[in-house]
């Protein structure tokens, strides 16, 4: 199949049979995945169509990586096709805004499987203000439109023009651009989930400000994932939505149950806060399933509350 796809739809990538998730994963757990492909350059549009479509129509299973962040892959690996969409990144085009969400300033396009930070440092070095919010986000700019990344207040869709993606729902792939229908996204939910539905890049509404104003900002999301603890050991940041009917933040409420400190092996949910675990050293995805599903249940005897896991459990559990 992919062979095929190569000789119509000419691409550099890499393949590779039985490739560790480990590897691509920001848990840095992950069974092996039956066949791992990037593709990269210009190709990568027309090759992915065909791939997706070629696999539809096989019934083999598909998966779309970004950053590999928001993700727990299970011990026994992914069955069939994981599609890396970490080579097909960058700014693709920049045009004046008109007048948008966030007034005069400019759209930018990114390919999709830029990372959130490049993303915000290139926004950043061309005077234009509206991502601050993901600087330190570990992912892509698909996932971030995915998942409708939200932070500090500020959500993706606040500042999404459009999003060019391919549907490969049909026999005949089709590409083309959808622009956002606000009401249609929700906390960490966008239109885009559980369809047949490639994200080839999104543009963004961006204001121009001072560049010295705009790497303040950044700076201080960064000082603040940091000071949380958000990079001392591989994890994938919260576990958990917060949800404003609970009353306080999903965290604090695991905290205030002295659920702190558990361990699983090399998996702990982080003595620093309830809704981080992380991989202390040689964590399996079974281990921090475990601290997840022991969390929730912890949580639903003693309050009630039922937690949603922020995180996707991808493959073979």
């Amino acid at each position: 199949m992919i062979e095929f796809c190569l000789k119509k739809y000419p691409c550099d990538i890499d393949v590779r049979y039985g490739e560790p998730m480990a590897a691509h994963s920001t848990f840095q757990t992950g069974g092996p995945a039956d066949c791992w492909l990037r593709p990269q350059g210009e190709g990568f549009p027309e090759f992915t169509a065909a791939l997706l479509t070629a696999a539809q129509a096989e019934q083999v299973p598909v998966c779309i990586l970004g950053g590999g962040a928001n993700i727990l892959v299970a011990d026994a690996g992914i069955r069939g096709i994981v599609l890396d969409t970490g080579g097909w990144t960058g700014l693709k085009e920049q045009r004046p805004s008109g007048q948008g969400p966030a007034g005069q300033g400019s759209v930018l396009e990114f390919r999709a499987g830029t990372s959130m930070d490049d993303a915000v440092e290139i926004a950043a070095g061309l005077g234009l203000s509206g991502l601050e919010f993901l600087a330190g986000m570990p992912g892509s700019i698909g996932g971030a439109v995915w998942m409708n990344a939200r932070c500090y207040g500020c959500e993706v869709a606040d500042v999404l023009r459009d999003t060019e993606l391919i549907d490969y729902s049909q026999a005949m792939p089709k590409r083309h651009r959808v622009a956002p229908d606000r009401s249609a996204f929700a906390y960490k939910y966008s239109p885009f989930q559980g369809r047949c539905n490639l994200i080839l890049s999104a543009s963004f509404f961006l204001e121009s400000a001072d560049e010295n104003d705009i790497r303040a900002r950044m700076h201080a999301n960064r000082r603040d994932r940091e000071d949380k603890g958000h990079y001392r050991f591989p994890s994938a940041g919260s576990v958990f939505k917060n949800n404003p009917a609970f009353g306080m933040p999903t965290g604090k409420i695991i905290d205030d149950l002295g659920l702190c400190g558990m361990y699983s092996g090399g998996a702990q949910i982080a003595p620093w806060h309830g809704n981080i675990i992380v991989n202390t050293g040689g964590a399996t995805a079974a281990d921090i399933r475990f601290l997840i599903d022991q969390a929730a249940a912890q949580v639903k005897a003693a309050t009630g509350f039922e937690l949603e896991p922020e995180l996707l459990f991808i493959g073979k559990w």
